[in-house]
C-alpha cells in the first residue's frame, strides 16, 4: 500500500484498529477467556468486573465487533482472543438451539436463555458467516433461528416472547420475576429483526424472514411501544422508554421497510426518529431512558441513532446524513477512550478474583473502548441525579461503538444505479475514489477518482449554503471550475452534482466553515456548545472526569501526515 500526504483528521478505520486493543484486553485469561463486562475507572486502582451479560451477549458483541474492526483496519491484533471468543460462543448453545448464560460461582443466577442475549448471538453469527463462509457459523445460526421461531408465542397476526428468559423446560423463568423484567416487545422482539433480516438476505433462511414479519407487526400494530406522535412509551412495562432498545427497534423496522418496499413503515420510523432527536443533543448524547436512567447515555443508543439515520437518509430523508456525521465526529469519537493518563492502574494481581474482578493493567487493557455511561461533557457520568455514578465502560458499548465506526465508514461512499455518492465528509478510501477531508480545519474535501464514473455527487453540509461552494477539477493537465450557483447543480436537497468523472481525476470542493454557538439541553441540563462546521470545539460547563471537547485543536490549515486508506477487495455490507 503506497503512502502519500493525507489530512491528519478523523479516520474511522484507525479508530477501529484501536478498538481491537480493548476487545482483546477485556478477555479474562483466568476465567476461560470470558470477557469482563464493566469497568470503574474513577476508583484507585481502576477495576474490571464480570456480570450476567458475559456470555451470549458479550461474546456476540465481541465476535461481531472484532470482525468488523479487522475488516476496516486490516489489523491482525487479537486473532487468538477472537478465536477463543468464537469457541466460547458456540459452547453456550444447548441442544434446543438457544444460547444460555452459564453458572458463575461468584453470582447466584440460574442458567437461562436471555432474550436480549439472543440478538447479539444471531448478529455475530451472521457477521461471522458473511466474513468467512464458515459452515460452523451457519449451522449454529440455522439452529438458532429455528429455535427462536419454535419458542415464539404465535397469534393470528403477531408473534412474541412472554418473558425475558427461557429455560430448557420452557416458559417462564424465575429470574423474570426476580429481576422485574417485563416481556418488553422492543427489547426482546423488535431489535431481533435487524440481524434476522440480514441473515435472511445472506442465506435465504425463510424462518428468519417470517420472524421479522410477525415481530414487525407486533411492534407497529399491537405493542404500544411507540405512541401515536412517535414518542416512546415511558411506562414501566416498556422499560421506562429505554432508549437503546427503542432506537434499535427503529433501526430494525427501517431496514425491514426498505427490504419489503413498505413506505408506510419507513414513515413510521422517521416520525419516531425525529422525536428522539428532540430529546437528544445535536452532537449525539441521548438519555438512557425517560425515567430512572435518563442521565445515563449509552454508546449503544448513539450507534442505533447512527444506523437508523443512515437507513432513513438512503431512503430519501437526506437531511439525516448531516445528523449522522455530527454524531460520528462528536459523541462517538469522544466516547472512545484514547487518553488514559487520568486512570490510576496497577500491575498487582493479588486482589484479583477469577470470574469476578481484576485490578491488573486496567488502563492498558481498556485503551480503545467506548464509554458505558457518559455525560454530555464528560466520559464519566457522576451526576447528582438518577443512579449517580455507574459503569464507566460496558462491553455492549464497546461492541456497539465499533459497529458505529463501521456503519459510518461503510456508508461514507456508496454506489447505486451507477451514481457514486460521497455521503459523509470523512476521509476514506474506496474502489471508486478516495476522500481527503480537511474538516474541521478547512472547508475543503478532495476526491481522487480511481475509475471512470457515470455520475458523481457529494453532500454539502446545510450550514455551508450554496452560493460560495466551489469546485476545481484537474485531469492530465486540464482544469475546470464551477460552483453551487451553477444551474441544476444541487439534487436531493444537499448533494452537489458533479456529473461524470474520469479515472485519475482530482476534484477539490471548498465551502465556507460555519462558526456558531448552540445551547443544547440534556434532561434539563443546558450546555453552551461551540461548533466549527460539524465539529464541537468547546462546551460549557466543562466536564470534571476526563472532559469531552476541551482538548480539540483546530488550525487554519489542516495538518498533514504520510499515510493511505484501507480498501478491502470485498466489503462487508451491513
Amino acid at each position: 500500500m503506497s503512502k502519500r500526504q493525507i489530512p491528519d483528521t478523523l479516520l474511522l478505520e484507525e479508530r477501529a484498529g484501536l478498538a481491537l486493543n480493548a476487545m482483546k484486553g477485556m478477555a479474562d485469561e483466568d476465567y476461560g477467556g470470558i470477557p469482563f463486562f464493566a469497568a470503574n475507572l474513577m476508583v484507585e486502582p481502576a477495576h474490571l468486573t464480570h456480570g450476567d451479560w458475559d456470555f451470549g451477549s458479550s461474546h456476540g458483541r465481541m465476535v461481531d465487533g472484532m470482525i468488523l474492526a479487522r475488516h476496516m483496519s486490516g489489523s491482525t491484533e487479537g486473532e487468538d482472543v477472537e478465536r477463543r471468543y468464537r469457541e466460547n460462543l458456540l459452547s453456550f448453545f444447548k441442544e434446543d438451539g438457544l444460547s444460555y448464560r452459564q453458572i458463575n460461582p461468584n453470582y447466584k443466577w440460574e442458567p437461562n436463555a436471555n432474550l436480549i442475549d439472543q440478538r447479539a448471538v444471531i448478529l455475530s453469527l451472521t457477521t461471522w458467516f458473511m466474513a468467512t463462509g464458515d459452515p460452523k457459523a451457519k449451522e449454529a445460526a440455522d439452529r438458532h433461528v429455528a429455535a427462536l421461531k419454535r419458542i415464539a408465542v404465535k397469534e393470528r397476526e403477531v408473534w412474541y416472547y412472554p418473558a425475558s428468559e427461557y429455560k430448557e423446560g420452557g416458559w417462564p423463568s424465575a429470574n423474570a420475576v426476580q429481576l422485574r423484567l417485563a416481556p418488553d416487545p422492543a427489547a426482546f422482539c423488535g431489535r431481533l429483526i435487524m440481524p434476522l433480516l440480514k441473515y435472511h438476505e445472506v442465506t435465504g433462511n425463510e424462518d428468519a424472514l417470517e420472524l421479522c414479519r410477525f415481530f414487525a407487526a407486533l411492534i407497529v400494530e399491537r405493542s404500544g411501544v411507540f405512541n401515536k406522535d412517535g414518542s416512546f412509551n415511558d411506562a414501566l412495562a416498556y422499560r421506562s422508554g429505554h432508549f437503546h432498545t427503542r432506537v434499535g427497534t427503529l433501526d430494525a423496522l427501517a431496514r425491514f421497510g426498505v427490504f419489503t418496499g413498505d413506505a408506510s413503515l419507513i414513515a413510521f420510523v422517521e416520525k419516531s426518529y425525529a422525536w428522539a432527536l428532540t430529546i437528544s443533543t445535536g452532537f449525539g448524547w441521548t438519555p438512557g431512558d425517560l425515567k430512572e436512567q435518563a442521565y445515563e447515555h449509552e454508546t449503544c443508543s448513539l450507534v442505533d441513532l447512527i444506523s437508523t439515520g443512515i437507513t432513513l437518509a438512503k431512503s430519501g430523508y437526506t437531511q439525516y446524513w448531516g445528523t449522522v456525521e455530527r454524531f460520528l465526529r462528536n459523541h462517538l469519537a469522544e466516547s472512545q477512550l484514547l487518553d488514559l493518563s487520568w486512570v490510576k492502574e496497577t500491575d498487582d494481581r493479588s486482589r484479583n478474583v477469577p470470574g469476578r474482578i481484576t485490578y491488573t493493567n486496567v488502563a492498558e487493557r481498556s485503551r480503545g473502548a467506548f464509554a458505558g455511561y457518559s455525560a454530555p461533557n464528560d466520559f464519566c457520568c457522576n451526576v447528582n441525579h438518577g443512579r449517580g455514578h455507574v459503569n464507566d465502560l460496558q462491553l455492549c458499548c464497546l461492541g456497539s461503538g465499533t459497529r458505529g465506526l463501521f456503519m459510518g465508514w461503510s456508508n461514507t461512499v456508496t454506489e447505486s444505479a451507477g451514481t457514486v455518492s460521497v455521503n459523509l465528509l470523512l476521509s476514506r478510501g474506496s474502489k471508486w475514489l478516495d476522500v481527503d477531508s480537511y474538516l474541521p480545519h478547512e472547508g475543503k474535501v478532495t476526491l481522487h477518482v480511481h475509475q471512470d464514473l457515470k455520475e458523481l455527487q457529494i453532500r454539502i453540509p446545510e450550514w455551508a449554503g450554496y452560493t460560495k461552494v466551489r469546485f476545481v477539477r484537474e485531469h492530465e493537465g486540464e482544469r475546470s471550475e464551477g460552483g453551487g450557483m451553477d444551474p441544476s447543480r444541487f439534487v436531493k436537497g444537499c448533494f452537489l452534482l458533479l456529473g461524470p468523472a474520469r479515472a485519475g481525476e482530482t476534484i477539490t470542493v471548498t465551502f465556507p466553515l460555519s462558526m456558531r454557538t448552540t445551547v443544547e439541553t440534556a434532561v434539563g441540563q443546558t450546555f453552551v456548545t461551540q461548533w466549527r462546521g460539524d465539529d464541537v470545539v468547546g462546551i460549557s460547563p466543562e466536564g470534571e472526569n476526563h472532559p469531552f471537547y476541551s482538548g480539540r485543536k483546530v488550525y487554519d490549515k489542516a495538518p498533514m501526515r504520510e499515510g493511505d486508506y484501507r480498501r478491502p477487495e470485498r466489503e462487508l455490507v451491513w
